[in-house]
């Protein structure tokens, strides 16, 4: 389907439910992208963090998003993460999204090695003209240690190279600070600004985000839907008491022992052990080498989801 611009409203960042093999479980992967449609979101992104696309290879990524498309069945669009080193290996991504019918990818500054501005920018535009979908680029500093700064942001908006953009940044200033450029530059009706964040979801709509692409969207898709509504019917003391139970809700990515594991294990440990809680997978597993939660910590997220209204 065609992808609106901009893109707005609630796009999780799906989970890829395993098997205790390691598989990806395409059963449980369609009941999630069921329960996320029927919430009300706008679309989905698929292999993105809280989708663990790092820690998969080619075939596992392409069982993922094949799966996704399918399920999805033209409702909502597609967002496909290409996320790789290099613009080679993202590029390949990339056209295997398109010819499995994403709706639009969306990449990361290259990593690894240290990349200028310049070198960062003409990674974006042979993104653009390779895969010839829709381009979101996707702000992450603490994974790829390159911050997407305005300078290199705005040009690439104006001139068609990007749709829009993913904030991961937890920089909540400089992204004030790129709605105002993007507005002054009257791109705000063509290219997307959308929150990565969880917990200032109401602050960044406030301030002109197009929507929020949070990961805890797995576990309450109608609560991040609700504060969206509430947000753009400027219902504001709504809006904060549902960011304010979301909040509380995020808990459960901390449940995790950070004497056992490493915080990437935790936080997807925890969405992944409340869908299982909640009855959407089957298999609460991580992938290889992230730790699993232990009774204690499993325990814990059950009763953040007591305490959210997601469990009697």
């Amino acid at each position: 389907m065609s992808l609106p611009a901009p893109l707005t409203g609630v796009v999780p960042p799906l989970c890829t439910p395993l098997t205790p093999a390691g598989e990806v479980d395409t059963r449980s992967l369609t009941v999630l992208v069921e329960r996320l449609i029927g919430a009300g979101v706008s679309a989905l992104f698929a292999l993105g963090s809280s989708g663990e696309a790092a820690y998969m290879g080619d075939r596992r990524r392409r069982t993922v998003l094949q799966a996704v498309i399918e399920a999805a069945d033209g409702r909502v669009p597609v967002l496909a993460g290409v996320i790789d080193m290099t613009t080679e290996r993202v590029l390949d991504h990339a056209r295997t999204a398109a010819e499995l019918g994403a709706d639009g990818i969306v990449a990361t500054a290259p990593f690894y090695t240290r990349t200028h501005p310049v070198e960062i920018a003409d990674h974006f535009r042979r993104l653009r003209d390779g895969a010839g979908l829709p381009l979101f680029a996707y702000d992450i500093p603490i994974a790829v240690h390159s911050k997407l700064t305005p300078a290199i942001v705005l040009p690439l908006a104006a001139d068609g190279t990007l749709a829009g953009v993913k904030d991961s940044s937890g920089d909540d200033g400089a992204l004030r600070r790129l709605l105002v450029e993007v507005r002054r530059r009257g791109l705000a009706g063509s290219f997307s600004v959308l929150t990565g964040s969880e917990l200032a979801v109401d602050g960044a709509l406030l301030a002109g985000a197009h929507g929020v692409v949070p990961g805890l969207a797995n576990v309450d898709p109608a609560g991040f839907v609700r504060l969206y509504d509430h947000a753009r019917a400027g219902r504001w003391e709504h809006a904060a008491a549902e960011q304010d139970r979301l909040a509380a809700l995020f808990a459960l990515t901390g449940a995790g022992d950070p004497a056992l594991m490493g915080g990437s294990s935790s936080g997807l440990g925890g969405f992944k052990a409340a869908l299982h809680l909640l009855g959407v997978i089957d298999c609460p597993a991580t992938a290889a080498p992230q730790v699993p939660l232990g009774d204690a910590a499993v325990k814990t997220v059950r009763q953040v989801l007591v305490d959210g209204g997601l469990l009697p």
